[in-house]
């Protein structure tokens, strides 16, 4: 590990204390020189460290750079967040962590980013990804699943999201089928699963879940300004987003002990904001009117057409009507 990071590790375990040069040497095995020279190189980087006489240095509370010193003490997982990646700026987290997939990285591998030039969504939506405002992740899963119970892995991350948000800020958390976290009327969250299935095996090879949530977000461009919210806007509070990213892990690696057996789908139907309702459903450019029944144990919207019909639908672009 870089000095620099090893002296970061110790100032984030004591984030909003004093620490003092020679205790920082002592922990890392550098002489109280080299534990300036690192202190000077984080400040460069963009780290608020105030040195105090007698006492030490500092690394203000105030501070929400992601590293991996900053999340990997939070996390409580086996496999999930072991293996971090992190950039500055990436076009796309998914498209990352897709290709290290495909090179055989390990289960719970992920990819986070300050920025993303070509963030997307579900049917190739951009997904608005400003510099420092959000949590831009992607994480690689190997569940043993058939094809038939894949839909439950995007089930599975927007429950582990949901709660997640839910036991760091309070925000009570709905989803709207399939992948995305509302608060009150308005997105908070998306998430994009995509997969690569074992023809020879009949099931998952692997899934990359990209997630996407908006923390520091006081505003929004104008398409979105009326359909989108953030934590801050929210709740009035700055939230520490390597905490947020952590504990997604932490409910994340829990929910996926259950994928086989998805206990965790009831809390998904009990979190839908569209169950009873009357939606819209566009699928290949058609959009259609129906209501909405309720979820499988598989994952999958169960509709009746006006016509009466009843089906269960694995994928389309889903809102409510414009009266509900």
């Amino acid at each position: 590990m870089p000095l620099k990071d090893r002296v970061l590790a110790v100032l984030e375990e004591n984030k909003g204390k004093s620490v003092s040069g020679s205790e920082i040497a002592k922990n890392v095995g550098l002489t109280r020189s080299a534990v300036w020279k690192a202190v000077k190189v984080l400040r460069e980087e963009g780290y608020s460290i105030c040195a105090v006489t007698n006492k030490g240095y500092c690394l203000s509370e105030e501070n929400d750079f992601l590293s991996e010193q900053s999340i990997i003490p939070a996390l409580r997982t086996k496999y999930l967040g072991r293996n971090i990646d992190i950039f500055k700026s990436i076009d796309s987290t998914n498209n990352f962590a897709k290709s290290l997939a495909q090179l055989g990285a390990e289960h719970g591998t992920t990819v986070i980013a300050e920025v993303q030039t070509q963030g997307r969504g579900r049917m190739g939506r951009p997904y608005y990804s400003p510099l420092g405002m959000g949590i831009y992740m992607s994480v690689i899963l190997r569940p043993r699943l058939s094809v038939e119970h894949s839909l439950l892995i995007t089930s599975c991350v927007a429950v582990a999201v949901a709660e997640a948000i839910e036991n760091v800020t309070g925000i009570d958390c709905k989803i709207k089928w399939v992948n995305d976290i509302f608060a009150g009327n308005k997105k908070l969250c998306g998430i994009l699963t995509e997969a690569s299935v074992n023809v020879e095996q009949g099931g998952l090879e692997y899934a990359v879940a990209g997630i996407g949530v908006n923390v520091q977000n006081v505003t929004f461009p104008k398409n979105i300004s009326d359909t989108a919210t953030s934590i801050f806007m929210e709740t009035k509070e700055n939230v520490s987003r390597s905490q947020l990213i952590a504990e997604i892990l932490n409910c994340l690696e829990d929910k996926l002990e259950a994928v086989n057996e998805p206990s965790f789908i009831d809390e998904y139907r009990k979190r839908s904001n569209i169950i009873g309702k009357r939606i819209e459903v566009t699928h290949n450019d058609k959009t259609t009117s129906m209501t909405c029944l309720g979820i499988d144990e598989l994952g999958k919207l169960l509709v009746r057409l006006d016509s009466g019909e009843e089906k269960a639908l694995t994928s389309g672009s889903i809102q409510l009507a414009g009266n509900e």
